[in-house]
């Protein structure tokens, strides 16, 4: 078997713009699946909200979710691997979006906890099959976060960007998406939980085909011996692929895995 690690990003890769998994998509996907080959969901979602697009698939498993920062069975729901952030070094992030009033989310490997939501987050949350969990500012930050994401307009994060740019950062920051930024550890990236997990599998790098389309999965296209870019990716995630293929609303996922797994 040439490949035997099949790491899927979700949104912009697996999903096309309406949120859904194509039915050519889940075919090709299934049926590496039968053949043996292990399918590995590898997001910047949280886990819950991942879980819906796994069973979508017909499938059970282990999943890389929060961007790398942890690794998760979806059956046992055991935490395999996971990388957590300090309250003092998330709390300057969380003060400056309560300051600029920008919304943002904190996330252990389960769970997602709000302060507050107003409806276009709520929107955003049902997009994303997630259930936030209502949790008071004096209350603090959850145990074991693994996760601060933060949700604006793209202008809106444009700047925070450009305001973080002098910053003497103890933590991680990634755009996972054109609205979200994403603060997490350091050492948490999809291309590191992917190498953790194909350790634990005994399957060398050679064996790992990756398919992603932002910022947050050049890791993983990086490491993996065959590493795709969807048509919609950014050209500096392109740049890092092996391959760029058509886009998430074109069965981009698809036509991958029938040239490279199923025509074996």
């Amino acid at each position: 078997m040439k490949y035997r690690i099949i790491a899927l990003d979700v949104d912009g890769t697996l999903l096309n713009d309406h949120h859904e998994v194509t039915p050519r998509v889940r075919k090709a996907v299934r049926l590496a699946a039968e053949q043996g080959v292990e399918i590995v969901l590898c997001t910047g979602r949280g886990s819950t909200s991942s879980l819906p697009i796994l069973a979508e698939l017909g499938l059970q498993g282990t999943m890389i979710t929060h961007n790398g920062a942890s690794i998760v069975d979806s059956e046992t729901r055991e935490i395999l691997y996971s990388t957590t952030i300090s309250p003092e070094h998330a709390h300057r992030y969380t003060s400056y979006c309560r300051e600029m009033e920008i919304h943002f989310d904190m996330n252990t490997a389960f769970e997602l906890y709000v302060e507050a939501m107003a409806e276009e987050a709520a929107s955003m949350y049902r997009n994303l099959k997630a259930q936030p969990i209502q949790r008071k500012a004096h209350e603090g930050f959850p145990e074991k976060m693994v996760k601060i994401s933060i949700y604006a307009p793209k202008e809106t994060l444009d700047g925070v960007e450009n305001d973080w740019l002098n910053w003497q950062h103890d933590l991680q920051t990634v755009r996972s998406g054109d609205n979200f930024i994403d603060v997490q550890h350091l050492q948490a990236t999809k291309g590191k939980a992917l190498e953790q997990l194909a350790s634990l599998r005994g399957v060398p790098w050679e064996q790992i085909l990756a398919i992603g389309n932002y910022y947050n999965d050049i890791g993983m296209i990086a490491y993996a011996g065959w590493g795709v870019a969807m048509d919609n990716s950014p050209p500096e995630v392109k740049a890092e692929a092996d391959e760029v293929t058509v886009s998430n609303n074109e069965d981009g996922v698809a036509l991958v895995i029938e040239r490279h797994v199923l025509a074996e």
